[in-house]
């Protein structure tokens, strides 16, 4: 029998999204496979909305917003601890997969041993032949570098299976082993870089990261935190920042916080102003302490 697969989309009022995401993934033609839905605090009528539309998807509900981490970790314990799945298949709520999609991304995993991750090649759905991202590289001072092939047409450049050094958890299939060994996404990162510090101690652990060309998904974008939000701002200056101070040593540390800090403080907040999104460029800076408060407080504690 082919590997077992539980499809995960974690949903915070996003009950329109799920319309798409939902059917795409029921529409899958792996032969081994089930879609749950974790509700995270939502008051929009999500649970209503599953059970009465989707009666065979996995119902999982938590009373209040727990966050991406902590809303997926609900599925990820269903999965590997209270059941036997072989791999879960984490995926936004504002896609749309290919059918193909779990079979490509089994294939691809079964096929390099000691895979932690498989992810394939994200499009923009309102450009369904453009890339959004393909993988990340990796860069000398911030670790994880740029999205591969973002704003490419797709002209077969990434048709070929591959080890990424980084990816986005837009999707990605989650083998049993890595979970066993590593556990489950952090809670200290609530929104934002919770993929990022779970590849970096899958790495450490000694799994690969793998792109599977034939794995395709088409993404709405941030429509649940919104591309441009306060909130979004505040986490991406924070959490990479935090998740790097975790997980590397002294010196790629330093390197990392000399060079984001420069980016964020001298480029990006008052780039932030000058464009009017003064909210922003406030929630970046204050990210930004936050994440050096995290390290003086962790350097007292000697947590780092």
């Amino acid at each position: 029998m082919l590997p077992s697969v539980l499809v995960l989309i974690l949903s915070y009022n996003g009950k329109n999204l799920l319309i798409d995401s939902v059917q795409s993934y029921l529409d899958c033609e792996y032969p081994n496979f089930a879609v749950a839905v974790i509700d995270n605090g939502s008051t929009d009528g999500t649970g209503d909305f599953i059970r009465s539309q989707y009666p065979d998807v996995i119902f999982m509900r938590s009373e209040k917003n727990l966050g991406y981490s902590g809303g997926m970790n609900l599925g990820l314990v269903y999965a590997f601890e209270q059941n036997n799945y072989d791999y879960v298949l984490i995926t936004n709520n504002d896609v749309i997969a290919d059918k193909q999609i779990i079979t490509a991304l089994v294939e691809t995993a079964t096929a390099n041993p000691g895979t932690a991750f498989t992810t394939g090649k994200v499009y923009y759905y309102e450009r369904p032949n453009v890339f959004q991202t393909v993988g990340k590289s990796s860069h000398p001072t911030l670790v994880r570098g740029e999205h591969l092939g973002r704003g490419e047409k797709d002209l077969g450049q990434f048709d070929m299976d591959t080890e990424l050094a980084f990816c986005d958890d837009i999707f990605w299939l989650v083998s049993r082993e890595v979970y066993l060994t590593t556990g489950g996404y952090d809670t200290d990162f609530f929104l934002q870089a919770e993929d990022f510090d779970w590849q970096l101690r899958a790495k450490k652990a000694g799994f690969k990261i793998m792109y599977s060309h034939k794995a395709k998904l088409w993404h709405k974008e941030s429509m649940t935190i919104g591309k441009s939000s306060p909130l979004k701002a505040y986490y991406d200056a924070r959490n990479p920042m935090i998740a790097i101070m975790k997980n590397c040593n002294s010196t790629q540390i330093n390197r990392y916080v000399i060079d984001k800090s420069y980016k964020l403080i001298f480029k990006s907040i008052p780039k932030t102003f000058i464009k009017g999104h003064i909210s922003k460029a406030f929630a970046s800076m204050f990210g930004l302490l936050s994440a050096y408060k995290y390290y003086i407080i962790s350097r007292i504690n000697k947590i780092i």
